[in-house]
């Protein structure tokens, strides 16, 4: 495979790589999905001007330039354990980039990504994530997750909460209802108890919720 795997969502929608008849399967090939989450974090880290960076986010103590910082970071870590690497060996936040220029760090770290993840057979071979060993495809859904997630604090943060791709995180939503159970919590599920939100309430809101977090 290529790096046109992860094309972004314009080009080759999410729905293409999902399962017709049950949605809340975890796909077969994350890439898809991947890149179209990333594509989602780009448009709104672009706009992250110098006056941002100070701003608060969903997450906690978290500025937005320590949500840069760590979504930088994961890019090198999603890398990193396509190599063969252990996640702990690199740091869950870079340090701070030459002139401030995230988009470039950012655009550097996704392209390192989908160079290590070209391998189709890494879909299938086993690679270690925070949570554990698991297959490739488990590990890549799972980042899928949480650069939706950490989209959405991005959007938060930004009041750009329009630039959201309500279907990826719906369909993230329904993955992780699936795979996550509401209970237990904490200790080995490093989650905190489900957030109470209006069943109405936006998919990104529902999907942080359902991690134990709100979403802004």
């Amino acid at each position: 495979m290529t790096n046109s795997a992860m094309t972004s969502s314009a080009t080759a929608p999410a729905t293409a790589a999902e399962p017709a008849t049950d949605p809340a399967a975890p796909p077969a090939d994350p890439r898809p999905l991947m890149g179209s989450a990333m594509d989602v974090v780009e448009r709104l880290l672009v706009l992250v001007g110098p006056a941002d960076l100070a701003a608060p986010t969903p997450c906690a103590g978290w500025s937005v330039r320590d949500l840069l910082a760590h979504l930088v970071a994961v890019t090198h870590r999603v890398a990193h354990i396509a190599r063969g690497g252990r996640p702990f060996e690199l740091p869950s936040l870079v340090e701070a980039v030459p002139g401030d220029d995230w988009p470039a760090a950012w655009r550097a770290g996704r392209a390192d990504l989908e160079a290590a993840w070209a391998d189709d057979d890494l879909l299938t071979r086993t690679v270690v994530h925070p949570a554990g060993e698991m297959p490739g495809a488990v590990a890549g859904t799972i980042y899928v997750q949480e650069f939706t997630v950490h989209a959405g604090d991005l959007a938060a943060a930004l009041g750009r909460t329009d630039l959201l791709d309500d279907d990826l995180a719906r369909r993230m939503l329904e993955v992780s209802t699936r795979f996550l159970p509401a209970s237990p919590r904490g200790g080995p599920v490093p989650f905190g108890p489900v957030v109470d939100v209006p069943a109405d309430a936006p998919a990104h809101v529902r999907l942080a919720a359902w991690l134990g977090r709100p979403a802004g």
